[in-house]
């Protein structure tokens, strides 16, 4: 069992910010010697976001077909929403209302996985990282 996925950060306070929105609720603050730190749990997961002073861009890890490494965090939202559209719809509602306008990455899509299809969409967090939110639509 995966305990949590790491990510650095900018600003701490504004990645928990965009996270709060999918719907993640910070459990433990901490230090890691050097930089702020927390664990958020939520949609079935855990991540920890830690703040780097004097950040670089990072990658792009979407937009660069050759790129290697991390690629993208992936939530499953099979029995959080029906319809993957109108959940997308609401979260860019939501993220209009403040300073920072959500972007997507890739709308909403079906794809055929094995022999199941789901709806597929992608954003990016508040560093330009990739996630990734499925949702099985033939159960």
């Amino acid at each position: 069992m995966m305990h949590h996925a790491a990510i650095r950060t900018a600003n701490i306070h504004r990645a928990i910010a965009f996270y709060e929105k999918l719907g993640f609720t910070v459990k433990e603050r901490f230090s890691t010697g050097y930089t702020l730190a927390c664990w958020l749990e939520g949609l079935g997961g855990r991540i920890e976001l830690m703040e780097i002073p004097e950040p670089k861009p990072a990658p792009d890890a979407f937009g660069d077909e050759h790129y290697v490494g991390y690629y993208h965090l992936s939530f499953d939202l099979t029995h959080v929403t029906e319809d993957l559209p109108g959940w997308l719809h609401d979260l860019k509602v939501s993220f209009a209302k403040e300073s920072y306008p959500l972007q997507v990455l890739l709308e909403p899509r079906q794809q055929m996985i094995g022999d199941r299809v789901y709806e597929v969409a992608f954003i990016a967090d508040r560093d330009g990282l990739p996630l990734e939110f499925i949702r099985e639509i033939n159960r």
